[in-house]
């Protein structure tokens, strides 16, 4: 397996707090790597670097041998709607827009035209469990049924990577357990790495590797064997 994404030497720093000191870690194809650390550790910031919402203070990050952190914005923002995938705690889906069209929405903002987008959409509820729901808002979703129109939303664009921050912080354990299952299982198939920023040892049970971050530098774990 080859690296996907990698950063060398990442420093980050907000005012006097050291959030990044150093910082070596690569991820690779279909490798999913939990990144693990109590509060205000560093892993958050480096989920940021990596997936380019926040450049660092020194150091690079590459994907597939590309250079993320010296392309400019809307470059990057370019990068994150069609290279990446996001899963957040709370899904931060759209109340307003069905289920099927909050999965086409990184395919409609790409240029991809509504009909077509959702039609790719709609071939992502099957496997997820979610069929028969494509039409149904948020509102209308119990919260495991949110996050997994949110791992739909984050593969549809055929992503090299996703990352996931605390993707079952709001979820009870056994719904967490079957999110983390589908995450992981659909990332791996599709082809993707998966980095998943959580401090429940249940969640990074489910990855391949645990990077441990204190103190902005990493104890273990950040190249894979």
């Amino acid at each position: 397996m080859n690296d996907v994404l990698v950063g060398r030497s990442l420093t980050k720093r907000f005012g006097r707090t050291v959030a990044l000191d150093g910082v070596d870690i690569a991820v690779r194809t279909a490798e999913a790597v939990a990144i693990m650390g109590p509060s205000g550790s560093g892993k958050s910031t480096l989920l940021h670097c990596l997936a380019g919402v926040t450049g660092p203070d020194s150091g690079e990050v590459h994907l597939l041998g590309r250079r993320v952190d010296t392309m400019r914005e809307r470059a990057r923002s370019a990068l994150r709607r069609t290279r990446f995938g996001f899963v957040f705690q709370f899904g931060q889906l759209l109340p307003e827009l069905p289920a099927e069209e909050n999965v086409a929405l990184p395919l409609m903002l790409g240029g991809v035209p509504r009909r077509q987008a959702v039609r790719q959409a709609r071939e992502w509820f099957g496997p997820l469990g979610l069929a028969g729901m494509e039409t149904r808002r948020p509102g209308e979703l119990s919260g495991g049924q949110a996050q997994r129109v949110a791992i739909a939303r984050a593969l549809v664009t055929e992503p090299a990577v996703v990352f996931a921050d605390e993707p079952t912080g709001a979820l009870d354990q056994t719904t967490g357990h079957e999110t983390m299952r589908l995450l992981t299982e659909a990332t791996r198939h599709n082809g993707a790495c998966l980095i998943v920023v959580t401090h429940d040892p249940g969640v990074a049970a489910w990855c391949d590797r645990t990077v441990e971050v204190r103190d902005g530098r990493l104890l273990t774990g950040g190249m894979a064997a």
